[in-house]
């Protein structure tokens, strides 16, 4: 009996024991957005302002003294115009499990490679999520297997991606896109398995001393599509017949990348550096960088502001046949950090086409808390082109500002 009532409390202190090692934390924010457009879209379907609330809840859940954890995090817009922005989407939902010189993530997560801030070249294991943001900084949930293994020679992530994540536009009434709708209904792909392919990744990195170095590779599906015109048959007022194209399909080839980053730190200096090369059976290869500094100037005139000046440039070596508006351009922009109670920051800066020379950008980001729980973000984006040969040209009268609102808890 006694024998008995021992085990019992034994097991009863295991369970109270391993109880005690959990930790569950419940966080995440809701938000609400409003977008101005100066100019009235050259097509009738768009309209000047959109409004919109989204919301993005955390759950994490850590056990087994913090070496297995399970991180759930999805996330929802609802648009007031677009219909292809108003979405769901689980941006993560992974367990990772921790020993000492190993890692496994399995589910779906968020990756991020990478350290310019105009351009994220290398930035390639997760798809970008175009609705949400006109900087392409969002990005889907990838389901993924990620081993990484931690030695002294460095850390190397080797990656299993099954399932393709196609990229979202914007919808014939959304604004910041072209003249042509994209179909992602009908999207096309290379590889017979579509958006089934499996897909393979790895990355080594290392620091030494003030240098931080990584290495990378990428095989499978582009992250980053061709487009394909719908061609529709007009005829003309003389009786004669035309091929106009009403819109694009996106057509996703299959893809080899190899890429390297770079980041030193001197003094009050950054310098980055981002470079890859890809290649594959339906696009050309070719090789892209970009490249750049910040300087921070810390304590302005005696006070708790920080400066930051930031210049990049970016090549691709497709020049003016780039599927992208950074063929050839230097951007300049300046960073405030006000180091105040409630975290004021802005970034304002330009970017200039050095091969169309009436193409340029500008723009303006800033961020402030209100109280312990609210954040108040407010961005703006100003285009200019007037070459139609240009990427940007569709852009044009896209000027907008925007105003969002998250209250976190």
């Amino acid at each position: 009996m006694r024998l008995k009532i021992t085990a019992t409390a034994i097991a009863m202190l295991s369970s109270a024991s391993v109880w005690a090692e959990q930790e569950v934390d419940i966080r995440g924010y809701i938000g609400a957005e409003g977008r101005y457009f100066a100019e009235q879209s050259s097509d009738p379907a768009q309209t000047e302002s959109q409004f919109s609330i989204n919301a993005e809840p955390e759950f994490y859940w850590q056990w087994d003294r913090g070496d297995n954890a399970l991180t759930f995090k999805p996330y929802l817009r609802i648009d007031s115009q677009d219909s292809e922005r108003t979405h769901f989407d689980i941006r993560e939902l992974s367990w990772l499990h921790v020993e000492r010189d190993w890692e496994l993530r399995l589910g779906i997560s968020k990756v991020f490679w990478g350290v310019t801030e105009t351009v994220h070249l290398v930035d390639i294991v997760n798809q970008t999520d175009s609705v949400e943001s006109f900087d392409g900084e969002d990005k889907l949930g990838q389901p993924m297997v990620q081993l990484s293994l931690i030695q002294d020679w460095g850390v190397l992530d080797a990656f299993i991606l099954p399932g393709f994540r196609e990229r979202t536009f914007a919808g014939k009434e959304g604004r910041l896109r072209g003249p042509l709708v994209i179909d992602s209904e009908n999207a096309q792909y290379e590889s017979s398995d579509k958006s089934g392919h499996i897909d393979f990744a790895v990355n080594w990195r290392n620091t030494f001393d003030d240098l931080d170095l990584s290495l990378n590779a990428f095989h499978g599906t582009s992250r980053e599509p061709m487009f394909v015109p719908q061609l529709t048959q007009v005829t003309q007022s003389d009786g004669s017949v035309a091929w106009v194209a009403d819109a694009l399909t996106p057509y996703y080839p299959q893809i080899t990348q190899l890429g390297a980053v770079a980041q030193y730190i001197y003094q009050d200096w950054l310098w980055k550096l981002e470079a890859i090369n890809r290649f594959g059976r339906q696009i050309d290869n070719y090789n892209a960088l970009v490249g750049g500094f910040e300087y921070t100037y810390v304590g302005v005139f005696g006070s708790f502001t920080d400066l930051g000046i930031v210049a990049e440039y970016a090549w691709d070596e497709r020049g003016e046949s780039s599927t992208t508006a950074t063929q050839n351009d230097v951007s300049i922009a300046a960073r405030i950090v006000m180091n105040d109670i409630s975290s004021t920051e802005v970034l304002a800066g330009f970017s200039q086409d050095l091969d169309y020379s009436q193409s340029r950008s500008l723009f303006i980001e800033g961020s402030t808390r209100i109280g312990d729980s609210t954040k108040l973000t407010l961005d703006m984006w100003l285009f200019a082109s007037e070459d139609m040969q240009d990427l940007a040209y569709s852009f044009r009268n896209e000027d907008f500002v925007q105003l969002s609102v998250e209250w976190y808890y």
